[in-house]
């Protein structure tokens, strides 16, 4: 008998064009599965629709920019994307529906509401009740009791589930092509006398920390005045470095945004990756693949990084939005190899565990459950006697 192949929906709440941690997450899930010979078609919010390239993704109309969770969220919400979920749905003949971060006013909530059958609700945020959220909730929290099965991405994006809507999720976390990042690892080479320590982010978010991190590098080159910090990601140089030192500023350099495989090269060729995030991360999936990567991690002691960071020391802490702390540990950790290597080598490590080879199939997993008892994803009653699966 053939292997069960599916086909699976899966709805991203959050603008495709400027990539996050959650658009990652669900376009190398998608590839994945893909790749193991089910059917995915993916749904989200795009600004630009000529540009669409990847012919699993479909777009629901454009995102409008929110503030959510201490940053600007482009989501779409309203009837004429309403509209296009449901027929999204109605044509993909689906078997089961992940939602992402079905407890906001997005499409993801929209498929919610539009669905029947099994469905399946990864949250991802570790956030404070929200004003915004509260003031709807009364309309979110039939929805994510119609979920089939839930997943939170760690114990603090589990924790703020419950926290919101009383209700728990099986806790699995973002994955990373592991064997990508290791590659990195295996071609490192060393610097010697012109180290570099780097930081990747949307970086005019004062929440991804930069600022922070350009406060702390005047201490830093003070004690290591060869140092050079590499900045990736999308943002606007002039606006960090107005106010800082010219001769500081001569040690900074802007990549811009970068390709996965760019992501890989820079991560690799720095001698510690920096993440200076001062709240509102739920996971770090950054931190994941520079420890791929072999590159050691000095991250801030936020909830998260600190969950994922102690499992086996695989990475460093400094107290939280304490520019001289993160010049002290960053100063301390530079200047001691064997540290650095032994960081470095647990990181490579531990990070295997994150492996879409193993994420993936515990999605699967999970999937699966969602689907017993379940009819075929639909629209409407017209639609539930839809045979569940599909033989290959």
């Amino acid at each position: 008998m053939s292997e069960l192949k599916l086909r699976i929906g899966m709805v991203c709440p959050y603008g495709w064009d400027i990539p996050g941690g959650v658009q990652i997450h669900i376009r190398e899930l998608a590839e994945h599965f893909i790749s193991q010979g089910h059917y995915v078609s993916v749904i989200a919010p795009v600004s630009d629709e000529d540009s669409i390239i990847d012919p699993w993704l479909v777009s629901a109309g454009r995102p409008v920019p929110i503030p959510f969770n201490g940053s600007v969220a482009r989501v779409l919400f309203g009837p004429i994307a309403a509209s296009r979920v449901r027929q999204w749905i109605a044509q993909g003949d689906f078997d089961v529906l992940h939602m992402h971060e079905p407890g906001i006013p997005s499409i993801s909530l929209l498929a919610c509401w539009s669905a029947e059958g099994a469905m399946v609700g990864t949250f991802h945020a570790s956030t404070p009740k929200l004003r915004a959220i509260a003031s709807v909730g009364p309309l979110i929290e039939p929805m994510i009791e119609k979920l089939s099965a839930r997943i939170a991405v760690s114990e603090m994006a589990q924790a703020t589930l419950n926290n919101l809507y009383g209700t728990e999720a099986v806790v699995i976390p973002n994955g990373i092509d592991y064997a990508r990042f290791a590659r990195g690892a295996a071609s490192r080479e060393t610097r010697g006398d012109h180290p570099r320590i780097g930081f990747l982010g949307r970086f005019e978010e004062t929440r991804k920390g930069l600022p922070l991190l350009i406060e702390a590098l005047p201490k830093i080159l003070k004690s290591i005045p060869n140092l050079e910090l590499v900045v990736a990601g999308p943002g606007d140089p002039e606006k960090i470095l107005a106010k800082v030192d010219p001769q500081v500023a001569k040690q900074v350099t802007f990549l811009g945004r970068l390709s996965e495989e760019e992501k890989v090269q820079f991560l690799s060729g720095i001698d510690l990756y920096i993440a200076p995030n001062t709240g509102g991360e739920s996971f770090g999936i950054i931190l994941t693949e520079a420890m791929a990567s072999g590159t050691p991690v000095l991250a801030s002691d936020i909830p998260a990084f600190v969950d994922l960071l102690s499992v086996g020391d695989c990475g460093a802490t400094f107290r939280s939005e304490d520019s001289g702390d993160l010049a002290k540990k960053t100063i301390e950790l530079m200047r001691n190899a064997v540290r650095l290597q032994q960081l470095a080598e647990n990181g490579l490590t531990s990070a295997i565990r994150f492996d879409w080879g193993s994420v993936a199939t515990q999605i699967m997993s999970v999937y699966e459950v969602a689907m017993t008892g379940q009819a075929k994803v639909a629209v409407g009653s017209d639609n539930a006697s839809w045979k569940k699966g599909r033989e290959r």
